[in-house]
């Protein structure tokens, strides 16, 4: 007698006696082979962002090897020693030169930031942004899961205009505030506070939402009776006030879904921003974490934001024994020594990465990785420190989406904007709007044949 062959809906669910259990993926969500089974699996994004830019000595020079950049050109190029811990991923991976967003070349070496992802224009007391990447995803699919977006920072917060502190804005372009704690990104994610039941939650989110029911009632009233300037302070607050009663409603949507258990000891959940190498790595885990047991499918990381002094990671390198601080590296990667020890933090830094990107292509999802399901970006918006060109640039996974890699591409940034490469992306995960930003067709360099 023939099995019978049957599937589930990714997003099915276990019922009976008052629970509701989120089932993990099965292999029989997706029995199909090829494209159709790729289709049944999530697609995620995620974007983590460094300040300052990077080392760039010209080729001959003594310390070429501590250049960012690879190289050689196409599929005929070789890592240097920065990037030198993407070799076994060299097929997972694409390094982009020459490309930047034009908004960025008329504003300050210390602006750009904010408009990492949005590409806008925020100069001569304009501040106001656009809408980022992240967001727009998390706008086309965030309902799917039981959080729309993880937004990471190491300063967490959002700072102020120009100099935020997360890479994530809304429709509005309204900062959206990053998290910055390991211990309450994972409570966030898969933690209950103690002595918190189900029903108290409940409770507490109807008293939220009773509340909130109330404000915006008497907003109505109150907005007809302010000028014009205090009704732009107003709809700005109130905007933030919608923000957490769609958080509410959320929550209260997911509370009968159990949250997924993991194991704690597998974070460092006591690393701190004193401790660079635990509390990087703490992060990556996280991240991990939440696209492996399907918390979200898009997450941004600011390892640091390029305001100077006044980020709280200009003071990483240390853990590396170099010495002076982050934004002091970046300017004196241009002299003596300076190659090689930017060289040696920058390498670092991509050693986190390598290491998450192995983790998730390591970890089977359907006929692939979860790594294959992921578009990754990984940049600065500086070239040099406060260079507003040539962003160094990775590109990682979402082989299943149709991307190629193992090629280190360069381009003329004043016929391909980075805004190209966001609609390529947007496109490959299935919200094919045909453009981002300023963007003006797709990057197709990027895609396989």
């Amino acid at each position: 007698m023939a099995t019978k062959s049957w599937r589930l809906n990714r997003r099915a669910f276990l019922r009976g006696a008052g629970a509701t259990l989120a089932l993990p993926w099965l292999e029989c969500m997706a029995r199909e082979t090829g494209s159709r089974a790729a289709a049944a699996l999530p697609r995620r994004l995620c974007c983590v962002y460094w300040p300052f830019g990077v080392a760039m000595p010209k080729d001959g020079h003594p310390d070429r090897q501590w250049g960012w950049f690879p190289t050689g050109q196409g599929r005929d190029f070789r890592f240097t020693e920065v990037l030198s811990s993407m070799e076994p991923l060299r097929e997972n991976v694409t390094v982009i030169g020459g490309v930047s967003h034009p908004n960025g070349w008329k504003m300050g070496g210390h602006d750009t930031g904010d408009t990492f992802l949005t590409g806008a224009l925020m100069k001569g007391g304009a501040f106001g942004n656009s809408i980022s990447l992240d967001q727009r995803v998390a706008s086309a699919f965030g309902d799917q899961t039981r959080y729309r977006s993880l937004t990471l920072s190491s300063d967490g917060g959002v700072g102020e205009p120009t100099r935020a502190t997360t890479l994530s804005f809304s429709r509005e372009g309204r900062p959206i505030p990053a998290l910055s704690s390991p211990q309450h990104i994972f409570n966030r994610l898969f933690g209950i506070e103690p002595g918190e039941t189900t029903e108290r939650q409940r409770q507490r989110l109807k008293n939220s939402g009773s509340i909130l029911d109330h404000v915006l009632e008497h907003s109505r009233s109150l907005n007809h009776r302010l000028g014009k300037q205090d009704q732009e302070k107003f709809d700005e607050y109130m905007s933030s006030v919608r923000s957490v009663e769609q958080r509410v409603e959320r929550a209260q949507a997911w509370l009968d879904v159990p949250k997924p258990e993991v194991d704690a000891t597998a974070v460092d959940l006591e690393a701190t921003q004193d401790g660079p190498k635990e509390y990087i790595k703490a992060i990556y885990d996280l991240m991990f974490l939440a696209y492996q047991t399907d918390s979200t499918r898009v997450c941004t990381y600011m390892i640091g934001q390029v305001a100077g002094a006044t980020t709280i990671a200009n003071k990483f390198p240390a853990c590396l024994g170099l010495s002076g601080n982050w934004h002091g590296l970046a300017h004196g990667a241009g002299k003596g020594q300076g190659v090689r020890n930017l060289g040696r933090f920058d390498q670092f830094l991509a050693q986190n990465h390598a290491r998450f990107l192995r983790r998730m292509a390591e970890t089977r999802e359907g006929d692939g990785s979860i790594l294959d399901q992921t578009i990754v970006l990984y940049g600065s918006s500086n070239s040099r420190t406060h260079n507003n060109h040539n962003y160094p640039l990775l590109l990682a996974g979402g082989r299943n989406l149709g991307f190629r890699h193992g090629s280190y591409l360069k381009f003329d940034e004043e016929k391909m904007p980075l805004s190209n490469l966001y609609a390529t992306m947007l496109d490959r995960l299935g919200i094919p709007d045909g453009r981002f930003s300023d963007s003006r067709g797709e990057m197709s360099e990027v895609l396989g044949g």
